[in-house]
């Protein structure tokens, strides 16, 4: 059983282009070239998901505090993300997210989204240059982004995420400084800005891009957190910036170490004390009963853990004696201690691999 309130996540694993970058599970969805068939697909998963929910509920007793329905793009599924919903034991005041592509976002869908509960959207905006989004094979430009998050926010949305993606193909310091700029006008409240990582079963990982080298990735990274950091958005973790009490709450589940359920292939989930895995395949998920969930760690080490996880936070980790006997390994400058606590500075967080693996040898 679990005793309290845990994450729910749900992997919604269909776009209508896949991006130039992206590594994440998805398969072609597209209504409009192929309405019958995307109908029956959209409902086969609803239903696959809705199963596998009364099955945690009934089974383990959950009840669910934060919801985020990652992809994919969910939003292409409004209406049976509301029917989802309306089958989710949930706090009150439960965090429910949806990630969202501009292009998706009209006032008839948003207003699905907000009627039947969902508070906060993570919007894949990417960047404000125009140039920039060509260069990642995004389909929306900037106008149409901000056209986007303007109405959300009519609708009622006071909660809106922004995705940043840095180190990629035309993106310089004044690229940089103008998306910086554009995001501190819009009725934005977090921000989670990303290094691009290249994959090697991504469209960039079979025909590379010209990018900036990792001096220059520095420099960009150390760049938007100090003009984040200006503009209202606080750095809480390597990647997220938030205004004040608008963290995201799923996620520092993850950084936290709490236990979440994650339903659809390709989910992941923490709970009664292992980690497990769903297959990335869309077939078995529709099709079973339940879905197939494979143990991946059958004991996390929970001290190596928390300093893996922690580490990415800037509140930090408790500093113990066994950290404290590692530091002289590490550079002064890329970490800092304050009131029994450890945690990296923004340079620290460009090597945070490095300053972990050191601090656990």
């Amino acid at each position: 059983m679990m005793s309290k309130p845990v994450g729910l996540y749900i992997h919604v694993p269909f776009c209508r282009k896949k991006c130039s970058y992206c590594d994440f599970y998805s398969v072609g969805f597209n209504p409009q070239l192929t309405p019958e068939y995307s109908n029956r697909l959209a409902k086969k998963y609803m239903d696959a998901v809705i199963r596998n929910i009364r099955r945690y509920q009934e089974r383990f007793g959950a009840i669910f505090d934060t919801v985020y329905f990652g992809g994919g793009t969910p939003i292409l599924l409004a209406r049976e993300i509301s029917q989802i919903l309306s089958e989710v034991k949930r706090t009150k005041s439960a965090e429910i997210t949806v990630e969202c592509n501009p292009v998706e976002m009209d006032e008839e869908t948003l207003k699905i989204l907000f009627g039947c509960g969902v508070n906060r959207l993570s919007v894949g905006l990417q960047s404000a240059s125009d140039s920039v989004l060509r260069a990642l094979g995004r389909t929306h430009t900037f106008k149409q982004a901000r056209q986007a998050v303007l109405a959300a926010n009519k609708v009622g949305f006071r909660n809106i995420s922004a995705d940043l993606m840095l180190g990629v193909p035309n993106l310089d310091r004044s690229a940089l400084m103008y998306t910086a700029a554009q995001l501190k006008e819009l009725p934005i409240t977090h921000i989670s800005a990303y290094l691009l990582k290249i994959e090697p079963n991504t469209a960039f990982g079979k025909n590379p891009p010209l990018l900036p080298d990792d001096d220059e990735t520095a420099e960009i990274y150390l760049s938007a957190v100090e003009l984040l950091n200006n503009s209202g958005f606080t750095q809480y973790e390597i990647s997220n910036f938030a205004k004040d009490g608008m963290k995201c709450c799923h996620n520092l589940k993850y950084w936290h170490s709490e236990e979440y359920v994650g339903i659809g292939p390709a989910a992941h989930s923490y709970y009664n004390g292992k980690r497990y895995a769903v297959a990335r395949n869309l077939g078995d998920f529709l099709e079973k009963e339940f879905q197939e969930e494979l143990i991946t760690e059958e004991n996390p080490d929970k001290y190596e853990e928390s300093v893996l996880l922690g580490l990415r936070l800037s509140e930090g980790i408790s500093l113990d004696e066994r950290l404290e006997k590692r530091l002289k390994f590490v550079p002064r400058e890329l970490y800092r201690t304050e009131n029994g606590k450890l945690s990296l500075t923004a340079k620290g967080f460009l090597v945070s691999n490095e300053i972990i693996s050191t601090l656990l040898s």
